[in-house]
């Protein structure tokens, strides 16, 4: 794990790179979350709705990104984490995490560091931008 002294205003963790993404990831996301909506798997409905195709569920970029951090910093570590969806996800998207330290405070008898954190689609925008807060040793 990373320690408090390796981390700096900054500092970056490794890029995580994930798919591309299928209409089979996103309809096991679907299973897995319980949200069945037909705008995530059914395409004549996701084109009736005005999309070029099914698009993921936010939530799965999500998830993503919070694993992409706790890999970085530790799951028991966490102590805050926020995201924003920005863009659609489309079947054969490559994803990239990226994070970066932004704040390192002491106090209250524990270290944390702030972390802002981005999932980007290849050939497009960012589809997810975020925060979270570990603690660190």
């Amino acid at each position: 794990m990373t320690s408090w002294n390796d981390l700096n205003v900054g500092t970056e963790a490794p890029p995580r790179i994930v798919g591309p993404l299928t209409r089979t990831d996103f309809v096991r996301y679907q299973g897995a979350s319980g949200d069945f909506n037909p705008i995530h798997h059914d395409e004549e409905f996701a084109q009736s709705a005005g999309y070029p195709s099914v698009f993921s569920v936010g939530m799965l970029q999500a998830g993503i990104l919070a694993g992409f951090a706790t890999d970085w910093l530790g799951a028991d570590n966490v102590r805050g984490f926020g995201v924003q969806f920005r863009e659609q996800v489309w079947p054969g998207d490559t994803l990239t995490c990226t994070g970066k330290v932004v704040d390192k405070t002491e106090g209250d008898g524990e270290r944390t560091v702030s972390l802002e954190l981005v999932v980007t689609r290849d050939g497009g925008g960012a589809a997810l931008k975020g925060w979270a807060t570990f603690a660190v040793v």
